[in-house]
C-alpha cells in the first residue's frame, strides 16, 4: 500500500467517526454532517481511483 492510499484510507476512516460522533450529539449540526459526508464521499472516490489505476499512486 503506498503512502498516499493509506493516508486516503486514514482520512476516510477519521471522517466516519467525525459523522458517527456528530450523528451521536443531543443536537447533531445537520451542515457540518453534510460537509463530512461529502468529504468522505471526495475520499472514497479517490481511494477507487487509485485502485483502479486511474491515478498514479505516486
Amino acid at each position: 500500500m503506498t503512502w498516499r492510499l493509506d493516508r486516503l484510507t486514514r482520512d476516510a476512516r477519521a471522517l466516519d467517526a467525525a459523522v458517527r460522533a456528530e450523528t451521536a450529539r443531543p443536537l447533531p449540526d445537520s451542515l457540518r454532517i453534510m460537509e463530512l459526508k461529502r468529504r468522505k464521499l471526495a475520499t472514497r472516490d479517490e481511494i477507487a481511483m487509485l485502485d483502479a489505476g486511474l491515478i498514479s499512486r505516486n
